[in-house]
């Protein structure tokens, strides 16, 4: 491995101005300002859940390249994903001899409360970056250059970032595996016995419906870096897009297509979010009528009622279970949504929740294009979209 990454240190958004991306993770789902930075037409904003820290960058300014600023033409979506690592220099050293394209070699910034060090990495997963940062002794809120934000203590449904899934084009994982591995340091992590790293994990969705090609990776031994997930479609035998191909398109190429956020109580979190006017995918209704899903809640030490009136999803056996609520898109353009995750002992992803969430992502998409049908009405006003709500 050429530049093993220690652990995730934000995830940085490109919205443009007066989109309420920031005032939504704040409302909606507990997010809670930690710094500020203003300058050449940017309104930088770190928002914080326990360990999960979101940098959301509002304006159409040029921007400091370490916080992943890229206009990507108007489209609201992830751009960088910034990992510590233990010596810049030698990292991008490292990768610039593997043949990666380091548009900014390491550079230092300082401020009174200290300085860092970072360079820029471009990744074959679409308009995604990764910046490598080394800032030991910093002691300031968030990176020099930022100001503190005072915040009252919010709910903290959230502890950490569980998993970060890409939406890649078909018959590319492989190669996406292959330099997560020799440039990061992931290794795969098999999603069903036996499975080859080649070929992932098959989820179909039905006879002719296509469905997910799933790749998990983990981060290096030892390391505290989320499990990356990378997401195709199957071939199918039907027309129209699928959500992944939905957002390939939307997003003009792979991306960042969700973040999954842990949570020690999925019950309190879902009740949360929905109480503030989070607007959650409803699960297929013959999810909970499957034979032994009953059972496989209660055996859970869960309220079938009341899962399924949260829309959580469950999956999991022999003392180890997955519970899993997804969020609707929280930008028009379908380029990004959020899960809620909480996990009793599973480390996977249950198959059978994989599909009843294609299932859900497919039912809404089917719903939001004929309600956009209608006469005058704008994208934006579609139903699924965080940007209809105030």
């Amino acid at each position: 491995m050429a530049a093993p990454v220690r652990r995730l240190c934000h995830i940085a958004f490109h919205v443009p101005a007066g989109l309420p991306f920031a005032r939504h993770l704040q409302r909606f789902f507990g997010f809670q300002p930690l710094a500020v930075r203003e300058a050449d037409g940017w309104r930088q904003l770190v928002l914080r859940s326990g360990d999960a820290v979101f940098l959301v960058n509002e304006g159409a300014g040029l921007g400091e390249p370490l916080y992943g600023l890229d206009p990507h033409h108007g489209i609201p979506s992830a751009t960088n994903l910034c990992f510590d690592v233990a010596d810049v220099g030698a990292a991008a050293r490292a990768l610039a001899a593997l043949g990666c394209s380091v548009p900014v070699p390491p550079v230092g910034v300082r401020d009174e409360q200290g300085a860092a060090t970072y360079a820029v990495v471009t990744s074959p997963a679409g308009n995604l970056s990764l910046t490598l940062l080394e800032r030991t002794g910093f002691s300031g809120p968030f990176l020099p250059g930022f100001s503190p934000v005072p915040s009252a203590p919010g709910p903290c449904w959230f502890s950490h970032v569980d998993h970060l899934t890409l939406a890649c084009n078909p018959s590319s994982s492989p190669k996406l595996m292959h330099w997560f591995h020799d440039c990061l340091g992931f290794h795969h992590l098999p999603l069903s016995p036996g499975e080859d790293p080649e070929l992932g994990l098959e989820v179909a969705a039905g006879s002719g419906l296509g469905g997910l090609r799933l790749t998990a990776l983990q981060g290096p031994v030892g390391s505290a870096v989320p499990t990356l997930v990378l997401a195709e479609s199957l071939p199918r035998a039907t027309s129209g897009q699928d959500q992944v191909e939905q957002f390939l398109a939307r997003n003009r190429g792979p991306g960042l297509q969700h973040v999954g956020l842990y949570t020690p109580s999925i019950k309190e979190a879902t009740e949360g979010v929905a109480g503030a006017g989070g607007q959650l995918l409803t699960p297929p209704e013959a999810y909970y009528q499957q034979p032994g899903k009953v059972e496989q809640i209660l055996a859970a030490g869960h309220d079938p009622n009341l899962l399924a009136q949260q829309g959580v999803l469950i999956d999991g056996d022999r003392g180890k279970f997955l519970l899993q609520v997804f969020t609707k898109s929280l930008f028009a353009e379908d380029t990004f949504f959020l899960e809620l995750i909480q996990r009793q002992g599973a480390t996977g992803f249950g198959q059978g929740n994989i599909r009843a969430l294609w299932q859900s992502v497919q039912e809404q998409a089917a719903r939001v294009q004929e309600a956009c049908k209608e006469p005058k009405l704008d994208v934006a006003a579609c139903p699924g979209a965080f940007e209809s709500s105030a």
